[in-house]
């Protein structure tokens, strides 16, 4: 198991953690979460033994590897499949060795390994997951060099799953997936066979994909069981404990005092006021959390005009010559809110760009209201921002006419305070400058809001207080995400872009993700329903063998899935730690791995048969 024990570490002066302590067991899948800045990528780099701690410790199992994404692979003229076939760096130099033994006894230690490792199922267990992270086959067999620096990141996430880490870390992995991605990404995680540490601010990812949450938070770490929801609730019950807490001792020295304040200068009462005097001196306060601190947002609220506000009737739109979408036959209302969904690369951005102005149609008819004021947050617009200038002058070129005290009040509406508006733009952090952005890009007070990917760099109280500002905006709203948590909160309409077309698309999220993990590969939850439906379907007379078979399979799976469970159950307790020795710990940790090794047989099974009737 991973164990950190009373570990200290400071950077300039300033105290990350505090003797801190957590104990990780093995196969854990662990979200690490926390505010912007607070040292979750600080704990990173001490795993990886690239820092020193000041004082304390950090286990790592022996001849455990620890795998991490530090950057894009570089463009080169290796196809994507090469490229990520060499992140198994013993399968590799076990192949070029391969190539060059020529003792027999060698050449069958090389090759007794490579089948150890499952070397004849690596080429298509690495096509499987870059098809799960948006890479068709046509695309995985083009060289890394024909990629952006965002798919290159794509590819090295790729090369980093297969390579299987004992210990994988992943720091915010979805800022450069889109929603498909995610999707994916977070069954992959589920059902990965080791330790998983993921610092992400997406509360969708963290409900699905790990069983333990490890807060970071004033200078120590604790460890959680369960998913991101279930640690909301203890830590809000923990709020609320530390409230009634330090209003019972707050009353408790207030009534103290009054007797201090009455008796002290009486002779036969003055020996008890001074006992209470230091009793009040000696008294600790109790550390509160500040709950309602998090980022607040607040958007002017536009004008009501008559509806459409737009209206589209067979409109084709592109680039120069290139038509990137047609046939739109849309509408927008003003109290219409879409999430626009479909991979990357399908055209968000382009419909994104018609609907803001950017791009002119280039036939069909776009009909734009009067007076309509669009306002458009887009990624790249937090690199747009000047790095010499401070917040308060970005405000100042917008608003002239506005009074300093106005223009410092508007900037503490969106979580800029008076310390930061003074600060240069290059000082800022990620979140910082996605805040700056949002206020400029809703000055106007636009009727429609279009927000392109706004959450890439917000922390989990700023995207909360980006939900609230949506929920009481008037305008109508576009938003594209990756955070299903967002969307599924803010959206009452989907508009899927695909195949050159946008469409409304009139099943919910949930199904939308099922259809896409199920073209990627990665999908069990139509299967699950199939497997249900046969099993229902057991005592019918007229039932096929066919279908007693894929009956059966599905019954082995749900029970292999109860079986691992109940282990991650036992091992997410950290009494057992206390009450096992190491070689009952090692049997239940054997038993999971064998479980999950007979799950991934069962399901082949269940497949073989499904496609068999």
């Amino acid at each position: 198991m991973l164990k950190i024990e009373n570990i200290s570490y400071r950077i300039g002066g300033k105290t990350i953690f505090k003797n801190s302590t957590a104990t990780i067991p093995p196969g854990h899948k662990v979200g690490v979460v926390g505010r912007n800045g607070i040292g979750k990528s600080t704990l990173f780099t001490l795993l990886k033994d690239e820092i020193q701690i000041e004082s304390g410790n950090i286990t790592i199992p022996k001849k455990s590897r620890i795998g991490s994404m530090d950057q894009e692979v570089p463009g080169t003229e290796k196809n994507l499949i090469e490229t990520v076939l060499e992140y198994d760096i013993e399968r590799d130099l076990l192949l070029k060795e391969a190539k060059l033994a020529t003792n027999p006894t060698r050449v069958s230690e090389i090759h007794l390994r490579l089948a150890d490792i499952d070397s004849h199922t690596a080429e298509p267990r690495a096509s499987s997951i870059l098809k799960g992270l948006g890479f068709g086959n046509e695309s995985q067999l083009r060289p890394t060099k024909s990629f952006s620096g965002g798919w290159r990141m794509r590819v090295a996430l790729a090369g980093l799953l297969f390579s299987k880490p004992d210990i994988l870390l992943l720091d915010e992995p979805t800022n450069f997936l889109d929603l498909e991605g995610v999707f994916w990404l977070e069954k992959f995680l589920y059902k990965y066979p080791h330790t998983v540490l993921i610092i992400s601010h997406d509360r969708a990812l963290l409900n699905k994909a790990v069983n333990s949450i490890l807060h970071v938070n004033n200078e120590t770490l604790k460890l959680y069981s369960g998913n991101f929801d279930l640690f909301d609730e203890q830590r809000r019950e923990e709020l609320r404990h530390q409230l009634a807490a330090a209003k019972k001792q707050e009353d408790r020295k207030k009534h103290m005092q009054s007797y201090v304040d009455r008796f002290r200068y009486q002779a036969n009462k003055a020996k008890q006021a001074q006992s209470r005097i230091k009793m009040i001196e000696k008294m600790q306060p109790i550390a509160v959390e500040d709950a309602n601190r998090s980022v607040r947002f607040s958007f002017p609220n536009p004008e009501e005009l008559s509806p459409p506000l737009i209206s589209m009737e067979e409109v084709k739109v592109g680039y120069g010559s290139e038509v990137i979408l047609k046939n739109i036959n849309l509408r927008l209302d003003q109290d219409d809110r879409i999430a626009l969904i479909g991979a990357n690369g399908e055209g968000k951005s382009t419909f994104a760009k018609l609907l803001s102005g950017q791009l002119v149609p280039f036939s069909g008819n776009f009909n734009v209201q009067n007076k309509l004021r669009i306002g458009f947050f887009a990624q790249h617009q937090i690199e747009d921002l000047t790095p010499s200038e401070t917040p308060l002058d970005h405000l100042k070129s917008a608003l002239s006419k506005e009074s300093p005290s106005n223009l410092r009040s508007k900037l503490a509406s969106f979580g800029i305070n008076s310390e930061i508006a003074d600060n240069n733009v290059d000082s800022l952090s990620g979140g910082q400058k996605a805040r700056l952005s949002l206020l400029l890009a809703t000055l106007s007070a636009p009727h429609i809001l279009i927000l392109d990917e706004p959450t890439n760099h917000l922390d989990m109280e700023s995207r909360e207080a980006l939900i609230r500002a949506l929920a009481d905006y008037s305008g109508a709203v576009i938003i594209v995400s990756h955070d299903l948590n967002i969307l599924s909160l803010t959206a009452n309409k989907l508009w899927l872009v695909k195949n050159q077309e946008v469409r409304e698309y009139h099943e919910d999220l949930n199904s939308y993700r099922d259809m896409l993990l199920k073209e990627r590969g990665g999908s069990k939850e139509k299967e699950n329903k199939s497997r249900v439906k046969a099993s229902v379907k057991k005592n019918s007379p007229k039932q096929s063998v066919k279908e007693e078979e894929v009956a059966r399979c599905g019954q082995r799976i749900e029970k292999i899935e109860n079986i691992i469970k109940i282990i991650d159950e036992n091992l997410s307790n950290p009494l057992i730690y206390e009450q096992y020795n190491d070689d009952k710990l090692r049997k239940l940790q054997k038993q999971r791995k064998e479980a999950i090794e007979a799950l991934k047989r069962a399901e082949m099974l269940w497949e073989k048969a499904i496609n068999l009737m």
